[in-house]
């Protein structure tokens, strides 16, 4: 049985109403997850049996096509996403809305598949910026059919998604513009770090070929320092790697992320690499940011200073809804006031910016033999 419209409130005014889709509209930043509230808010707004939101591609299909009313089996047995023809291509290409008694008599129709569900009234309403048709909106059968007040309300509520689908493009555009920009800090990195190394190797290495006949002891030596710094080297590269790969906080979320990641060093070291978690909840976009690069710069500084065999990592959720990161490694430690005094950071500044941009605390432990624990405790929301 198709899936039964949702009722609407009696209590709400059409502007009450309105003002409730556009906020469930205006919660979300993901463009994928906006046009699944607009398509929502939409069916549920005008008591309509089915919805659907289309955004077009270049190519004579849809970028994105979202549907609401129909269950995932019925979407699966529909087939392969609709082309622009027929009535969804008139609606692409003029900024009117379209609203029909039965959709099947249109000029414009030209069928569907097998599995579709047979629609009859039909209204359509264009999104548009200015002058360009973002997507189109279709809902159909509701009972009675649909009126030139559904009409106006649903052009109120294209012109917020508008809004709402631009905002949420803003957004994964600007998202997309800090990985570009920290991936050119990775890479200047990766220039300053990796590279000298290994023109340091490269030129160690030809002093090593030439001192083979005459000066095999010294040549050991710098055999021995080629080695040195091939190692350096390779721990500089799996580092980049690391930072490399994509977050992904938002498809993921932190958990997932850390235990990723744990499972990457885990393979790529010596050491043994842990992860677990406990009642952790969302967390705030900055706050998780700041959990997972405090845990990269703590795992790095453990697997490549410390000599552990072990490394563990903890996530555990707080009381007042936030997360405490705790990084501990069993490798031979060491005094953190004469590290302070040989002005060695170890990236702890690093670390503790970041604990303090979100409200955060940072606390080291450590001492010779004992190994080192890094600990970040951030609020929630």
């Amino acid at each position: 049985m198709p899936a039964e419209p949702p009722p609407c409130d009696p209590s709400l005014s059409g502007i009450e109403a309105i003002s409730s889709a556009v906020l469930a509209m205006s919660r979300h930043l993901e463009v994928r997850e906006v046009l699944r509230r607009i398509t929502a808010e939409a069916r549920t707004l005008l008591g309509a049996e089915y919805a659907a939101l289309g955004v077009p591609d270049d190519h004579g299909g849809f970028a994105q096509f979202v549907v609401d009313g129909v269950t995932d089996e019925q979407w699966k047995a529909i087939g392969p996403l609709p082309r622009q023809h027929g009535v969804l291509a008139a609606m692409l290409h003029r900024l009117t809305p379209t609203r029909l008694d039965d959709v099947r008599r249109a000029p414009d129709f030209e069928g569907w598949p097998d599995a579709h569900p047979d629609l009859k009234d039909f209204l359509g309403m264009p999104i548009v910026d200015g002058t360009e048709i973002l997507g189109a909106v279709f809902l159909a059968n509701k009972a009675g059919g649909f009126t030139a007040h559904d009409e106006e309300l649903l052009r109120i509520l294209a012109a917020h998604a508008a809004i709402a689908l631009g905002n949420a493009r803003l957004y994964e555009r600007s998202r997309e513009l800090t990985l570009a920009g920290e991936r050119a800090r990775i890479a200047h990195d990766l220039h300053d770090a990796v590279a000298q190394k290994l023109f340091s190797l490269r030129l160690t290495a030809k002093a090593a070929a030439t001192l083979v006949d005459r000066d095999p002891a010294r040549a050991r030596a710098e055999l021995a320092e080629v080695a040195r710094l091939a190692a350096e080297a390779a721990d500089e590269l799996r580092t980049v790697v690391i930072e490399l790969r994509p977050a992904a906080l938002d498809e993921d979320g932190l958990v997932a992320t850390l235990a990723s990641q744990a499972q990457v060093l885990d393979r790529a070291h010596t050491a043994e690499v842990r992860f677990s978690s406990d009642g952790v909840r969302t967390l705030p976009p900055g706050q998780e940011a700041a959990v997972l690069r405090v845990a990269q710069e703590a795992l790095h500084n453990a697997l490549r200073h410390s000599g552990a065999a072990l490394v563990e990592v903890t996530l555990t959720g707080t009381p007042g809804r936030g997360a405490r990161l705790r990084v501990h490694d069993d490798g031979h430690g060491f005094d953190p006031e004469a590290v302070r005094r040989e002005g060695r950071h170890l990236g702890l500044v690093s670390m503790r910016d970041r604990a303090a941009a979100v409200g955060g605390t940072l606390s080291l432990e450590s001492a010779p033999g004992r190994g080192t624990a890094i600990e970040l405790e951030v609020p929630g929301a």
